[in-house]
Order: C-alpha cells, then structure tokens, then sequence
C-alpha cells in the first residue's frame, strides 16, 4: 500500500548579512535629514528675501508719509500766512478809506471856510452888510435836545464893528396848533429874546436847546438887526428837517 506524500515543504534561503537593516536605516535616516535641512533652508531664504523686502517698503512707506507730514506743514503754513496777508491788507484798506473820508470832508470843510471867508471880504453886489450866514443843528444825546450853532457875517465894509441884536425862534406844531418859541424859552445858554452881537467879520452863537414834548418843529427864523451908523437887517428861514438830516 502506498502511502500519500505532503507537499514538500519549501524554504527560502537568506543570506545572512550582518548590519545590512541598521545600515539601511542610517542611509534613510541621513537622507530624510538632509531633505529636512535643505528644505529648511530653502524656506528661510525664500521667508528672509520676502522679510527684507516688506522693510524697505515699509521704510519707504514711512518716508513718504514724512515727505506728506512736511508738506502738509509747509503748505499750512502758507495759508496762516496768506490769512494773515490777507487781514492785514483788508486793514489797510479799510484804514485807507477812512483816511481819505477824513481828508475829503476836511477839504470840503477848507473850501466852505474859504468860500465863507471870500464871502465876507469880496461881496457880490447883492449881498453886503450884515448876513445871517447859516445855522447849524446837530442832535445831541439827550431825546429832543440839539445842539445849534448860528454863524453872523459882516460882508464887504467890515473895517468897523457891527452891533445889535438876533432873534432865534423855532416855529411848529402842538395840538393841531401853530406855536412860536423863542430860543431863550428853549435853551439854558440864551437869558434874552434877542441875543447881543458885536463882531468885525463874524460872530458864533452857540449853545443847547431842548425841545418841549408834544412839540413838533417845522422851521427856525432868524432875524438880526444891527444898530448905530450900520443899522440894517438881516433875516433868514431854515427848514428843520433840511437842519436835522445829518
């Protein structure tokens, strides 16, 4: 009887090498450290050019921004400048015209003397003698008080004094009735109905009048009278409004 053979067995011969796994394991060891290290260098250029680069823009970030900040500066500066400029020279204009006002009314006033003067020593014709020259009324700061100043002239033969009397009344209205008042009952300064004058050339009368209440002025009538050898008359009607415009 024959007997049934297994399957022989097999087996697999290895050459036995000593170190041969540990020194595959330091080859693939050192490989993957090189690896390692390349990479991290190859990252550290690559992060340290990137990091240079951000601090040169940065720095030239910060330089522009100072180039601005001075610019800014220098330009504000400008400006205050040209506020000022501009200040001084409204300044200076507003203090030109109020200087040229000044001068101009001063030669208005130099000719209304100088017309005032060669009134009185070279008449025309048809004004000689004794002249109610003008009346002046300027408010004053109390309510209903002016101040007035009446200018008398002798025109044309003034080598001797004129003498006599002026009579100031102011003519209006108070409950729907004409009313005559004398200076004198209107004014501290005047004691008299006729107020005295004794002058060459000329002769100011001056002083404050008060207006009474519920007293509305329409005109203010001058009449002066001169005595002795020079008797005459001279006699003048002023509106007050025309008086009191200014």
């Amino acid at each position: 009887m024959s007997e049934s053979r297994k399957p022989a067995e097999e087996y697999v011969v290895i050459r036995h090498r000593p170190g041969y796994r540990l020194r595959r394991t330091l080859i693939l060891l050192t490989f993957s450290i090189t690896a390692a290290v390349l990479g991290y260098a190859t990252g550290m250029a690559q992060g340290g050019f990137r990091f240079s680069t951000a601090e040169e823009s940065r720095d030239r970030l910060e330089e522009q921004v100072e180039q601005l900040r001075e610019q800014n500066r220098e330009t504000s500066q400008q400006l205050v400048n040209l506020e000022r400029g501009r200040t001084i020279d409204a300044q200076a204009l507003n203090q030109a015209r109020r200087t040229i006002v000044a001068l101009e009314t001063q030669i208005a006033s130099l000719k209304a003397d100088l017309t005032f003067y060669k009134n009185i020593m070279a008449p025309s014709e048809t004004s000689k003698g004794l002249q109610v020259d003008r009346l002046a009324m300027q408010r004053a700061r109390q309510d209903g008080a002016y101040n007035f100043k009446l200018v008398l002239t002798q025109v044309g033969d003034n080598k001797s004094y004129i003498a006599g009397v002026v009579a100031v009344n102011v003519i209006g209205m108070r409950n729907d009735e004409k009313e005559v008042i004398a200076l004198r009952d209107l004014s501290d300064d005047i004691d008299d109905l006729g107020v005295r004058f004794r002058y060459r050339y000329f002769q100011d009368i001056e002083g404050l009048l008060r207006l009474p209440d519920g007293f509305e002025p329409l005109e203010v009538q001058v009449v002066a009278r001169a005595e002795g050898n020079k008797s005459s008359q001279a006699e003048r009607t002023f509106d007050w409004d025309e008086l009191t415009e200014n």
